[in-house]
């Protein structure tokens, strides 16, 4: 028999990498609910774009029988590909082979793609699917970590990063995800973790199960670890996709532009009484969003998370912005840890990859209390008020009710930077409100007063027509101009676009030190 020519041979390797671990295990998969490394691939990238790099590559292990076990690929796939003819750079973990565990070879993969998109000004995704480090490779296997990590440091604000969770996440591998930009999860099917049930159980002795413990919802709405929680790998791969058309692809690109036919100067009715009169009364800041944007479209992060605080990608007249607002329907959109760190990590990417930030604000200050006190607001308060004042992409700011104390400050204010700063006439300008200020500044009028409660009602009225307005501000240039809440779109649109040709220059430094 003649020996198989390198055509064949070429045929057969292509065929053992493309089945992984084979049809049982691809199965196996399958009845999971979950797909295929290849299969995902497939879905996120436009057809027939994508280019597969180091298809052959084999552990290089001989202990533990390994050496026997060699698999084309080694679990994790690699290249390159467009979505919506952008390209950008992927890597997918294969259950299916070893159970996704990372090896050596399977890092360097892994780290050839990463230092791609970094050379090459793309973003890089990873479809995360592993049982973490492979056992049989030791600390080969955990220096291989290691080499991701640093790389995600180093392409930190370079080119976006993206990390789909879509299988188990456990032990060190959650960090590489941790330092990418976003992070999305799959409902039932996937969860992250430090250490899993059975560490806690012997350490804690607590009783818990894996989605528990790390699951899509807990990382979504409890520890805010994952900004997108989705009901399907479809839907996340979907996602992913729509996300990328809102971010450019490196630090140095515009964000894309995508025409629309709503008119610039769109005035919208339904926001002349959307914000009540009545300061007690709370509405819904994402109802005044989707009124104002593009075509009502706003592409929401972290939506379970600090729901006191909401934060997106939206376009206004095709440019891509990133929004911050307060949000009066929850805990009357005051700051507190979460909202804060929230706030803070998406205004540092926005600004890292050139998007506009356009922040609403209705903040009654900082929620007070012991937790909030014990666990940091203080420091975690000064990280959103850092990430403003750092900022130096276009900056506009609308104040649509309360803006008090020092959460007004923090909130994109003149005073930290903000370039435009826009009020409606609701807007409530002070260090607090009007009912706190009189009970302190009138405490002996008040005590001496025949009828107290008669008083203290002229006092607060008195208080709010010269203090909880915005005219006092814009007296004194702190705001720069008081809007018709119809007209807020157009002053939006026109604002951005006398800020595109912003420059701003830093003192030189290494690096600031945010308080971490």
């Amino acid at each position: 028999m003649s020996e198989k020519s390198n055509t064949e041979r070429l045929q057969e390797l292509e065929e053992q990498a493309e089945m992984g671990g084979g049809q049982r295990r691809i199965d196996r998969q399958h009845n999971a609910g979950k797909l295929t490394a290849r299969e995902r691939i497939d879905l996120l990238l436009d057809p027939g774009t994508f280019v597969e790099l180091d298809k052959f590559v084999v552990n290089r292990c001989n202990d533990f029988g390994m050496d026997e076990k060699k698999i084309p690929g080694d679990g994790v796939v690699t290249g390159y590909g467009k979505v919506d003819g952008r390209i950008v750079y992927v890597f997918a973990q294969d259950f299916t082979v070893f159970g996704g565990s990372l090896s050596g070879a399977f890092a360097e993969k892994i780290c050839k793609v990463m230092d791609l998109a970094r050379q090459n000004g793309a973003p890089v995704i990873g479809l995360n699917d592993s049982g973490g480090a492979r056992i049989q490779e030791g600390v080969v296997s955990l220096a291989g970590y290691a080499d991701i990590f640093h790389r995600n440091v180093q392409a930190s604000g370079v080119v976006p990063q993206i990390s789909a969770i879509m299988g188990p996440c456990a032990g060190g591998a959650v960090y590489s995800p941790a330092l990418t930009d976003f992070i999305f999860m799959v409902d039932e099917t996937s969860y992250m973790f430090i250490t899993g049930p059975d560490v806690v159980k012997t350490v804690t002795s607590q009783e818990v199960t894996k989605q528990d413990l790390g699951g899509a919802a807990v990382h979504s709405e409890k520890s805010g670890v994952s900004h997108f929680e989705c009901a399907s790998e479809e839907e996340c791969i979907a996602g992913i996709r729509e996300l990328l058309s809102f971010i450019p692809s490196n630090n140095a690109d515009d964000p894309p532009f995508v025409p629309t036919d709503d008119p610039p100067d769109r005035r919208e009715e339904a926001l002349a009484n959307l914000v009540p009169e009545n300061p007690s009364k709370p509405y819904d800041i994402k109802e005044l969003i989707a009124h104002v944007v593009d075509d009502n479209h706003f592409y929401e992060v972290q939506a379970d998370f600090a729901r006191n605080m909401v934060i997106g990608f939206a376009r206004l007249a095709g440019h891509s912005v990133g929004i911050v607002a307060n949000q009066p329907n929850h805990l009357a959109g005051c700051l507190d840890i979460d909202a804060s760190l929230k706030g803070a990590r998406f205004v540092r990417f926005c600004d890292a990859f050139n998007i506009p930030v356009v922040t609403f604000v209705d903040v009654p200050g900082f929620l007070p209390g012991v937790d909030q006190e014990y666990g940091g607001i203080i420091r975690h308060g000064a990280k959103l008020l850092y990430a403003f004042s750092e900022a130096t992409v276009p900056k506009v700011t609308l104040i649509t009710r309360k803006a008090y104390g020092g959460a007004y400050d923090v909130m994109s204010s003149k005073h930290i930077g903000a370039d435009i700063n826009l009020a409606y006439p609701t807007g409530e300008i002070a260090v607090m409100g009007p009912d706190g200020a009189v009970n302190i500044i009138f405490r002996k009028e008040l005590a001496e007063a025949d009828d107290p409660e008669a008083k203290k009602a002229e006092l607060v009225d008195e208080y709010r027509k010269t203090f909880a307005n915005p005219f006092k501000a814009a007296e004194l240039g702190y705001i720069d101009e008081i809007i018709n809440p119809v007209d807020t779109r157009p002053r939006l649109i026109q604002s951005l676009e006398i800020l595109q040709t912003k420059r701003a220059e830093r003192p030189p430094k290494k690096h600031g030190n945010i308080p971490l």
